[in-house]
């Protein structure tokens, strides 16, 4: 049965609740990993899967998303729109225009797009200012549904249709919601390019501790773990400044470390590198805005 938003209401944790006879029907233009991720946690959290419907042009990904997770998958666009709740668009930004050209979408449907620099304006020349647009920029570790998505929409976008934005990406990890859509740009390079950081710093602990003299299979389990397991003391709800001054003792081996680091200018390279990604996310973003 279809979803009502009269039934839909903000939960405390956030999320929502819905009577016993009305389920939100979500359709899925693309069904590549971020799809997967996003249908795979809104299955786990209890929905059905045929209240699930996923756009892939491709047959072959189409016969895996069906066999992995019992969805209806269409060719076509219009075939899995009609009647859903919430649209999202899951394709790549250049793609986008021509798979939402011609998409007819009832009133009030929300549409929900995950695509890097298309912009609200965009979403709303190409499908009508008669539907709720939010845009999103959740980051790769949603595969693990560990991601966290920072959402934007307008003011006057009802508070059921934010409601049920939210459920969807919460599938895949936590959500912020941002004060404009400038600061897009800003969660791009924090969150959405921040997983690479982490990375590149895992690579340079490996290859300093294999110039200190460990062996390279030791030196990799080392740096690997070593960043698995902060990560995981850093999940909790103290601060990460007070956990790192907890491993700083007074004249100890951390302490020269951290200071090394500080005075090779750490703050300042982190602050410019954040910089220069969060200038190029807006760069893409009108880049894209001219070519669509």
């Amino acid at each position: 049965m279809p979803y009502h938003t009269a039934h839909f209401v903000l939960a405390w944790d956030p999320g929502f609740v819905t009577d016993a006879d009305s389920a939100p029907e979500i359709a899925f233009i693309g069904g590549g990993n971020m799809a997967a991720s996003l249908i795979g946690g809104w299955l786990a959290a209890g929905h059905a899967a045929a209240s699930v419907r996923v756009v892939e042009l491709d047959a072959a990904r189409r016969d895996v998303l069906s066999r992995d997770f019992g969805v209806q998958t269409f060719a076509v666009a219009a075939d899995a729109v009609r009647g859903a709740d919430a649209v999202v668009l899951a394709v790549k930004p250049q793609q986008m225009r021509q798979a939402v050209t011609g998409l007819q979408l009832a009133a009030g449907t929300v549409v929900i797009s995950i695509a890097a620099g298309i912009r609200l304006d965009s979403l709303r020349s190409w499908l009508g200012e008669h539907l709720s647009h939010v845009r999103c920029m959740p980051n790769t570790p949603a595969l693990l549904r560990a991601g966290i998505t920072g959402l934007y929409t307008a003011a006057d976008t009802p508070a059921t249709a934010r409601a049920l934005a939210q459920a969807v990406l919460e599938a895949a990890g936590k959500c912020v919601w941002l004060d404009n859509e400038a600061q897009i740009d800003a969660v791009t390079a924090v969150s959405g390019s921040g997983p690479a950081y982490y990375f590149l710093l895992t690579e340079v602990l490996r290859e300093a501790g294999e110039a200190l003299g460990l062996s390279a299979d030791i030196a990799a389990q080392l740096a690997k773990q070593t960043f698995i397991g902060a990560a995981r003391m850093a999940e909790g709800d103290t601060d990460v400044a007070e956990l790192r001054a907890r491993v700083t003792s007074k004249g100890g081996t951390t302490e020269a470390a951290v200071a090394s680091l500080e005075n090779s200018g750490l703050h300042a390279i982190f602050g410019a590198a954040l910089a220069a990604a969060a200038r190029r996310g807006a760069e893409l973003g009108e880049q894209l805005s001219r070519e669509t």
